[in-house]
Protein backbone atom coordinates (compact mmCIF):
# COMPACT_ATOMS: atom_id res chain seq x y z
CA UNK A 1 0.00 0.00 0.00
CA UNK A 2 1.57 3.13 -0.73
CA UNK A 3 0.67 7.08 -0.48
CA UNK A 4 1.94 9.32 -3.47
CA UNK A 5 3.12 13.11 -3.98
CA UNK A 6 0.67 15.49 -2.57
CA UNK A 7 3.51 18.44 -2.48
CA UNK A 8 6.63 19.18 -3.49
CA UNK A 9 9.40 21.80 -2.71
CA UNK A 10 11.87 22.55 -5.95
CA UNK A 11 15.05 23.31 -3.87
CA UNK A 12 14.71 19.81 -1.54
CA UNK A 13 15.01 16.29 -2.05
CA UNK A 14 11.82 14.87 -2.94
CA UNK A 15 9.50 11.85 -1.76
CA UNK A 16 7.12 10.38 -4.40
CA UNK A 17 5.66 7.66 -2.17
CA UNK A 18 6.27 5.61 0.99
CA UNK A 19 5.26 1.92 1.69
CA UNK A 20 3.55 0.60 3.82
CA UNK A 21 1.26 3.49 4.45
CA UNK A 22 1.02 2.67 8.34
CA UNK A 23 3.46 1.09 10.84
CA UNK A 24 3.82 0.33 14.47
CA UNK A 25 6.79 2.00 16.66
CA UNK A 26 9.19 -0.14 15.27
CA UNK A 27 8.43 -0.86 12.13
CA UNK A 28 10.50 -0.10 8.98
CA UNK A 29 9.01 1.94 6.12
CA UNK A 30 10.28 3.04 2.66
CA UNK A 31 10.19 5.72 1.04
CA UNK A 32 11.09 6.36 -2.79
CA UNK A 33 12.03 9.62 -4.50
CA UNK A 34 15.10 11.45 -5.81
CA UNK A 35 17.78 13.36 -3.41
CA UNK A 36 17.53 11.31 -0.99
CA UNK A 37 20.99 10.37 0.16
CA UNK A 38 24.04 12.91 1.55
CA UNK A 39 26.60 13.79 -0.91
CA UNK A 40 29.82 15.58 -0.92
CA UNK A 41 30.66 14.17 2.65
CA UNK A 42 27.36 16.03 4.03
CA UNK A 43 25.82 14.57 7.06
CA UNK A 44 22.99 11.87 6.42
CA UNK A 45 19.60 13.35 5.91
CA UNK A 46 17.67 14.01 8.68
CA UNK A 47 13.88 11.92 8.52
CA UNK A 48 10.92 12.84 10.88
CA UNK A 49 7.34 12.00 11.34
CA UNK A 50 5.06 14.41 12.22
CA UNK A 51 7.90 16.52 13.73
CA UNK A 52 9.16 13.87 15.88
CA UNK A 53 12.84 12.55 14.52
CA UNK A 54 13.45 8.57 13.23
CA UNK A 55 16.05 6.63 12.74
CA UNK A 56 17.56 6.46 9.12
CA UNK A 57 18.06 2.62 8.72
CA UNK A 58 19.30 3.07 4.59
CA UNK A 59 20.11 6.14 2.53
CA UNK A 60 20.23 5.93 -0.95
CA UNK A 61 19.81 8.36 -3.86
CA UNK A 62 15.89 7.01 -4.92
CA UNK A 63 15.32 5.30 -1.58
CA UNK A 64 15.46 5.18 1.84
CA UNK A 65 14.09 3.29 4.47
CA UNK A 66 13.41 4.63 7.99
CA UNK A 67 12.38 3.26 11.71
CA UNK A 68 9.74 4.84 13.52
CA UNK A 69 10.21 5.08 17.69
CA UNK A 70 8.12 5.19 20.47
CA UNK A 71 6.13 7.85 20.97
CA UNK A 72 5.98 8.88 17.26
CA UNK A 73 2.06 9.70 16.06
CA UNK A 74 0.68 9.36 12.46
CA UNK A 75 2.03 12.38 10.44
CA UNK A 76 3.83 14.16 7.19
CA UNK A 77 6.96 12.48 6.61
CA UNK A 78 9.62 15.00 5.61
CA UNK A 79 13.50 14.40 5.30
CA UNK A 80 15.89 17.23 5.39
CA UNK A 81 19.28 17.40 3.35
CA UNK A 82 21.57 20.07 3.03
CA UNK A 83 19.25 22.29 4.77
CA UNK A 84 16.37 21.60 2.01
CA UNK A 85 13.30 19.67 3.06
CA UNK A 86 11.43 17.32 0.96
CA UNK A 87 7.21 17.80 0.63
CA UNK A 88 5.64 15.63 3.59
CA UNK A 89 3.54 11.91 2.76
CA UNK A 90 1.43 11.05 5.38
CA UNK A 91 2.13 7.83 7.81
CA UNK A 92 0.04 6.34 9.82
CA UNK A 93 0.80 5.22 13.13
CA UNK A 94 -0.12 3.11 15.70
CA UNK A 95 -0.81 4.10 19.08
CA UNK A 96 -0.82 1.87 22.66
CA UNK A 97 -4.73 0.94 23.05
CA UNK A 98 -3.58 -1.80 26.04
CA UNK A 99 -0.14 -2.78 27.59
CA UNK A 100 0.95 -5.95 29.37
CA UNK A 101 -1.89 -8.33 27.94
CA UNK A 102 -0.36 -11.58 26.03
CA UNK A 103 -2.60 -12.03 23.17
CA UNK A 104 -2.13 -15.46 21.12
CA UNK A 105 -4.47 -14.57 18.39
CA UNK A 106 -6.77 -11.99 16.81
CA UNK A 107 -9.01 -9.45 18.89
CA UNK A 108 -12.24 -9.87 19.23
CA UNK A 109 -15.13 -6.69 19.09
CA UNK A 110 -18.80 -6.30 20.55
CA UNK A 111 -21.61 -4.56 18.78
CA UNK A 112 -20.80 -1.21 21.09
CA UNK A 113 -17.17 -1.23 19.88
CA UNK A 114 -15.57 -2.42 22.91
CA UNK A 115 -12.51 -4.66 22.14
CA UNK A 116 -11.69 -7.83 24.15
CA UNK A 117 -8.37 -9.25 24.41
CA UNK A 118 -6.55 -12.00 26.33
CA UNK A 119 -3.83 -12.24 28.47
CA UNK A 120 -3.47 -16.24 27.85
CA UNK A 121 -0.15 -16.86 29.55
CA UNK A 122 2.07 -20.35 29.33
CA UNK A 123 0.50 -23.37 28.86
CA UNK A 124 -0.98 -24.53 32.28
CA UNK A 125 -0.06 -20.97 33.42
CA UNK A 126 -2.76 -19.38 35.90
CA UNK A 127 -2.80 -15.54 35.62
CA UNK A 128 -5.36 -13.38 37.55
CA UNK A 129 -7.32 -11.83 34.65
CA UNK A 130 -7.57 -14.21 31.55
CA UNK A 131 -9.89 -11.60 29.25
CA UNK A 132 -9.69 -7.71 29.71
CA UNK A 133 -12.41 -5.16 27.41
CA UNK A 134 -10.48 -2.46 26.56
CA UNK A 135 -13.58 0.76 26.08
CA UNK A 136 -13.29 3.68 22.94
CA UNK A 137 -11.62 5.64 25.65
CA UNK A 138 -9.41 2.96 26.30
CA UNK A 139 -10.01 2.39 29.56
CA UNK A 140 -8.96 -1.42 30.46
CA UNK A 141 -11.48 -4.04 32.57
CA UNK A 142 -11.02 -6.90 33.66
CA UNK A 143 -13.77 -9.12 32.24
CA UNK A 144 -13.26 -12.48 32.91
CA UNK A 145 -11.46 -14.17 36.01
CA UNK A 146 -9.79 -17.78 36.50
CA UNK A 147 -10.09 -19.51 32.83
CA UNK A 148 -7.15 -21.72 31.84
CA UNK A 149 -4.97 -19.81 28.62
CA UNK A 150 -7.70 -18.44 26.53
CA UNK A 151 -7.04 -18.53 22.83
CA UNK A 152 -9.34 -17.49 19.94
CA UNK A 153 -12.14 -14.98 20.69
CA UNK A 154 -15.29 -14.51 18.79
CA UNK A 155 -18.37 -13.31 19.28
CA UNK A 156 -21.53 -14.91 18.65
CA UNK A 157 -25.49 -13.24 16.95
CA UNK A 158 -26.62 -13.86 20.81
CA UNK A 159 -24.05 -11.13 21.87
CA UNK A 160 -22.08 -13.92 23.89
CA UNK A 161 -18.22 -13.89 23.80
CA UNK A 162 -17.03 -17.44 22.66
CA UNK A 163 -13.50 -18.06 23.78
CA UNK A 164 -11.20 -21.80 23.79
CA UNK A 165 -8.86 -22.71 25.86
CA UNK A 166 -6.12 -24.65 24.41
CA UNK A 167 -4.56 -26.02 28.08
CA UNK A 168 -8.26 -27.69 28.34
CA UNK A 169 -9.71 -28.37 24.54
CA UNK A 170 -12.77 -26.26 25.86
CA UNK A 171 -15.05 -23.61 24.04
CA UNK A 172 -16.30 -21.42 26.71
CA UNK A 173 -18.96 -18.82 26.61
CA UNK A 174 -19.30 -15.66 28.27
CA UNK A 175 -22.25 -13.58 29.09
CA UNK A 176 -22.04 -9.46 28.33
CA UNK A 177 -21.80 -9.58 32.63
CA UNK A 178 -18.51 -11.95 32.44
CA UNK A 179 -20.33 -15.24 33.51
CA UNK A 180 -18.44 -18.61 32.38
CA UNK A 181 -20.52 -21.71 31.14
CA UNK A 182 -18.88 -24.45 28.62
CA UNK A 183 -20.27 -24.65 25.50
CA UNK A 184 -18.19 -27.71 23.75
CA UNK A 185 -15.55 -30.05 25.02
CA UNK A 186 -12.52 -32.34 23.45
CA UNK A 187 -11.55 -29.77 20.82
CA UNK A 188 -7.86 -31.26 20.93
CA UNK A 189 -5.76 -28.19 21.37
CA UNK A 190 -8.07 -25.87 20.79
CA UNK A 191 -6.83 -22.32 19.38
CA UNK A 192 -8.58 -20.16 16.49
CA UNK A 193 -12.38 -20.25 16.47
CA UNK A 194 -15.13 -18.30 14.05
CA UNK A 195 -18.72 -18.46 13.36
CA UNK A 196 -20.16 -18.97 9.71
CA UNK A 197 -23.76 -16.91 8.81
CA UNK A 198 -25.54 -20.24 9.82
CA UNK A 199 -24.23 -20.03 13.34
CA UNK A 200 -21.64 -22.65 13.17
CA UNK A 201 -19.05 -22.49 15.42
CA UNK A 202 -15.53 -24.03 13.85
CA UNK A 203 -12.49 -24.37 16.29
CA UNK A 204 -8.91 -25.20 14.89
CA UNK A 205 -7.50 -27.95 17.08
CA UNK A 206 -3.26 -27.03 16.88
CA UNK A 207 -2.88 -30.72 15.94
CA UNK A 208 -4.39 -30.70 12.57
CA UNK A 209 -7.78 -30.94 13.08
CA UNK A 210 -10.84 -27.91 12.36
CA UNK A 211 -14.51 -28.99 13.91
CA UNK A 212 -17.34 -27.55 13.62
CA UNK A 213 -19.80 -27.54 15.89
CA UNK A 214 -23.46 -26.92 15.00
CA UNK A 215 -26.04 -24.22 16.72
CA UNK A 216 -28.28 -26.21 19.72
CA UNK A 217 -31.59 -27.29 18.32
CA UNK A 218 -33.46 -27.01 21.44
CA UNK A 219 -33.48 -26.87 25.42
CA UNK A 220 -31.15 -30.08 26.47
CA UNK A 221 -30.33 -31.27 23.24
CA UNK A 222 -26.45 -32.16 22.47
CA UNK A 223 -24.91 -30.10 19.68
CA UNK A 224 -23.47 -32.33 16.37
CA UNK A 225 -19.76 -31.86 16.17
CA UNK A 226 -18.02 -32.81 12.98
CA UNK A 227 -14.46 -33.16 11.55
CA UNK A 228 -14.46 -30.54 8.52
CA UNK A 229 -10.70 -31.02 7.61
CA UNK A 230 -7.47 -32.06 8.59
CA UNK A 231 -4.27 -30.04 7.83
CA UNK A 232 -0.69 -30.14 9.40
CA UNK A 233 0.01 -29.67 12.88
CA UNK A 234 0.75 -25.90 13.74
CA UNK A 235 3.93 -24.82 16.30
CA UNK A 236 1.65 -22.67 17.50
CA UNK A 237 -2.06 -21.96 16.58
CA UNK A 238 -4.65 -22.38 13.81
CA UNK A 239 -6.25 -18.97 13.04
CA UNK A 240 -9.81 -19.00 11.29
CA UNK A 241 -11.88 -16.38 9.45
CA UNK A 242 -14.66 -16.25 6.81
CA UNK A 243 -15.68 -14.44 3.63
CA UNK A 244 -18.86 -13.34 2.44
CA UNK A 245 -18.91 -16.44 0.56
CA UNK A 246 -18.71 -18.83 3.31
CA UNK A 247 -15.41 -19.83 2.50
CA UNK A 248 -13.06 -20.78 5.67
CA UNK A 249 -9.68 -19.63 5.57
CA UNK A 250 -7.19 -20.81 7.79
CA UNK A 251 -3.32 -20.33 9.18
CA UNK A 252 -1.04 -22.23 11.11
CA UNK A 253 2.47 -21.51 11.47
CA UNK A 254 4.55 -24.66 10.72
CA UNK A 255 8.06 -25.42 10.57
CA UNK A 256 8.48 -24.06 7.26
CA UNK A 257 9.89 -21.02 5.93
CA UNK A 258 7.23 -20.82 2.98
CA UNK A 259 4.29 -21.21 4.77
CA UNK A 260 0.54 -20.93 3.18
CA UNK A 261 -3.21 -19.84 4.10
CA UNK A 262 -5.59 -22.55 3.19
CA UNK A 263 -9.43 -21.88 2.00
CA UNK A 264 -12.17 -25.02 3.11
CA UNK A 265 -15.32 -24.69 1.30
CA UNK A 266 -18.77 -25.37 2.76
CA UNK A 267 -18.39 -29.08 1.21
CA UNK A 268 -15.41 -29.45 3.35
CA UNK A 269 -12.97 -29.30 0.47
CA UNK A 270 -9.82 -28.01 1.21
CA UNK A 271 -7.33 -25.78 -1.08
CA UNK A 272 -4.34 -23.38 -0.88
CA UNK A 273 -5.07 -19.93 -1.37
CA UNK A 274 -1.86 -18.51 -0.84
CA UNK A 275 1.63 -19.57 -0.27
CA UNK A 276 4.98 -17.46 0.94
CA UNK A 277 4.62 -16.21 4.33
CA UNK A 278 6.36 -16.49 7.33
CA UNK A 279 4.85 -17.58 10.47
CA UNK A 280 0.74 -16.57 9.65
CA UNK A 281 -1.43 -15.79 12.04
CA UNK A 282 -4.78 -13.70 12.70
CA UNK A 283 -6.78 -12.54 9.69
CA UNK A 284 -9.57 -11.03 8.86
CA UNK A 285 -11.65 -9.83 6.17
CA UNK A 286 -12.24 -6.04 4.64
CA UNK A 287 -15.52 -5.40 3.26
CA UNK A 288 -14.18 -5.55 -0.38
CA UNK A 289 -13.21 -9.09 -0.03
CA UNK A 290 -9.55 -8.17 0.92
CA UNK A 291 -7.95 -10.78 3.78
CA UNK A 292 -5.32 -9.16 5.85
CA UNK A 293 -2.80 -11.44 8.10
CA UNK A 294 -0.26 -10.64 10.87
CA UNK A 295 2.83 -12.49 8.88
CA UNK A 296 6.16 -11.49 7.31
CA UNK A 297 6.22 -10.91 3.37
CA UNK A 298 9.68 -11.06 1.64
CA UNK A 299 11.28 -10.90 5.04
CA UNK A 300 9.15 -7.84 6.05
CA UNK A 301 6.87 -8.58 8.92
CA UNK A 302 3.50 -6.40 9.99
CA UNK A 303 0.17 -7.02 8.31
CA UNK A 304 -0.21 -8.36 5.11
CA UNK A 305 -3.11 -7.86 2.68
CA UNK A 306 -3.73 -10.41 0.05
CA UNK A 307 -6.59 -9.26 -2.76
CA UNK A 308 -8.79 -11.83 -4.13
CA UNK A 309 -6.69 -12.18 -6.80
CA UNK A 310 -4.30 -13.36 -4.57
CA UNK A 311 -1.95 -10.36 -5.05
CA UNK A 312 -0.43 -9.47 -1.62
CA UNK A 313 1.14 -6.08 -0.01
CA UNK A 314 2.10 -5.04 3.19
CA UNK A 315 -0.44 -2.78 4.87
CA UNK A 316 1.06 -2.24 7.64
CA UNK A 317 4.48 -2.61 9.31
CA UNK A 318 5.78 -3.83 12.77
CA UNK A 319 7.25 -6.65 14.54
CA UNK A 320 5.51 -9.36 17.04
CA UNK A 321 2.16 -9.05 15.70
CA UNK A 322 -0.22 -12.00 16.17
CA UNK A 323 -3.62 -10.46 15.09
CA UNK A 324 -5.96 -7.58 13.92
CA UNK A 325 -9.78 -6.96 14.20
CA UNK A 326 -11.74 -3.89 11.91
CA UNK A 327 -13.23 -1.43 14.33
CA UNK A 328 -15.51 1.22 13.19
CA UNK A 329 -14.70 4.36 10.90
CA UNK A 330 -12.12 2.61 9.27
CA UNK A 331 -9.70 1.93 12.22
CA UNK A 332 -8.04 -1.14 13.64
CA UNK A 333 -7.46 -3.07 16.93
CA UNK A 334 -3.70 -4.47 15.96
CA UNK A 335 -2.85 -7.32 18.48
CA UNK A 336 0.79 -7.89 19.41
CA UNK A 337 2.27 -10.85 22.01
CA UNK A 338 2.17 -8.01 24.42
CA UNK A 339 -0.32 -5.11 23.68
CA UNK A 340 -2.76 -3.88 21.34
CA UNK A 341 -2.23 -0.98 19.31
CA UNK A 342 -5.50 1.28 17.28
CA UNK A 343 -4.26 2.64 13.84
CA UNK A 344 -6.62 4.42 11.25
CA UNK A 345 -6.40 2.31 8.33
CA UNK A 346 -9.73 3.89 6.50
CA UNK A 347 -10.80 0.52 5.68
CA UNK A 348 -14.27 -0.75 6.56
CA UNK A 349 -13.91 -4.63 7.57
CA UNK A 350 -16.04 -7.79 7.18
CA UNK A 351 -19.49 -7.25 9.86
CA UNK A 352 -18.95 -10.86 11.79
CA UNK A 353 -22.10 -11.13 12.83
Amino acid sequence: MSLLLHGSKADGPKLVSLSPAAALPGGEVELRGSGLQATGGAMLPQVSVGDVPVYLALSRPGRAVIRIPDGAISGDVVLSRNGGLSNGLELRVAVPMAENLHPVANPAVDADGNVYATFSGGRGQSVPVSIFSIARDFQVRPFVRDLMNPTGLAFGADGYLYVSSRAEGTVYRVSPEGAISTYAEGMGVATGIAFDGDGNLFVGDRSGTIFKIGPEKGPGTDREIFVVATLEPSIAAYHLAFNDAGTLFVTGPTTSSNQSIYAIGRDGETSLFYQGLGRPQGLAFDGDGNLYVAASLQGQRGIVRITPEREASLAVSGNDLVGLAFLEDGCAALATKDALYHVALDIEGRRLV
